[in-house]
């Protein structure tokens, strides 16, 4: 895809997908990339080892407030939208604070983008908003309506909403890996696994950001791309830090097996071998 004469805006760029994204379109030249986030530091820092490109612009923003997406959209191409609050205990703890940044941020999103025109818009989004047991999969879910429905609140040909929905991304802030390498560097003599049944979907970051480019690239409006993915068992996992592993219980919310579609079911597994989730993790960590 050419990207020289496309400007972009990503929300929540300075998160894992953001800045990975970033990273990767800034090789490819664009004519302008905005990053459009509400951490001033994360920003700061990211600018920094960027080595702050011409090409990008920075607004200190938050979803929740439109008038700031609408100053941030002018003259925009393609909208990624990435930006959620995305832990699951937290969102559980906070529910309205979910519901205000993943669905009322999301809806911002959705009327700045047809205000302005904007040709391209692509939801980012996850396997937990697939039949959700809680609320940050509810509020994912929600998301995801109002981001297809607006195909039809826009009601232009040369306005375009599209879904991307993956799972687990190795080595990803928050995410299972760093958090497990974090306790072994603490010096954690086993790893907490909630359940011995438990499974992820296993993704790394440079398959995720030819997924989202080649979605933006062929997208319609109204897809919903999904991937298809292996799983890892998290018992599998330990093994393939070399670490023994206890079983804690299961928490508030979690599934045992995540779904990417609604007929999915855990019988269509294809699982990750230890040593080829041993090297997915030496690659990416």
């Amino acid at each position: 895809m050419d990207w020289s004469d496309k400007i972009v805006l990503i929300t929540g760029l300075t998160g894992s997908f953001g800045s990975a994204f970033a990273k990767y379109l800034l090789a490819k030249n664009p004519k302008k990339l905005i990053c459009f986030s509400r951490d001033w530091l994360k920003q700061q820092n990211l600018r920094n080892e960027l080595g702050n490109p011409q090409c990008m612009r920075w607004f200190i923003g938050d979803v929740r407030d439109k008038d700031r997406l609408l100053k941030a959209l002018k003259g925009v191409d393609i909208v990624i939208h990435a930006s959620a609050i995305k832990c699951l205990p937290t969102c559980q703890y906070n529910p309205f604070e979910a519901l205000q940044t993943n669905v009322i941020g999301t809806q911002n999103t959705i009327d700045a983008c047809i205000e302005r025109g904007v040709h391209k818009c692509l939801l980012i989004s996850t396997d937990k908003a697939v039949a959700p047991a809680n609320t940050y999969g509810a509020t994912k879910t929600l998301a995801e309506h109002l981001w297809l429905n607006a195909n039809m609140t826009a009601a232009n040909d040369d306005i375009r909403f599209s879904v991307c929905r993956y799972g687990n991304v190795c080595g990803s802030n928050g995410s299972v890996v760093p958090v497990f390498k974090k306790l072994i560097a603490e010096g954690a003599k086993y790893l907490p696994v909630t359940d011995d049944r438990m499974t992820r979907f296993w993704m790394e970051m440079d398959k995720v950001l030819h997924f989202v480019e080649d979605s933006i690239e062929s997208m319609q409006g109204n897809e919903l791309f999904i991937p298809r993915l292996p799983s890892v068992r998290i018992t599998d996992l330990c093994k393939a830090l070399d670490m023994p592993y206890k079983i804690v219980g299961i928490r508030p919310g979690e599934k045992l097996h995540e779904s990417l579609d609604i007929d999915y079911t855990s019988d269509n597994n294809v699982f990750l071998t230890v040593d080829e989730i041993r090297q997915s993790i030496e690659n990416v960590i």
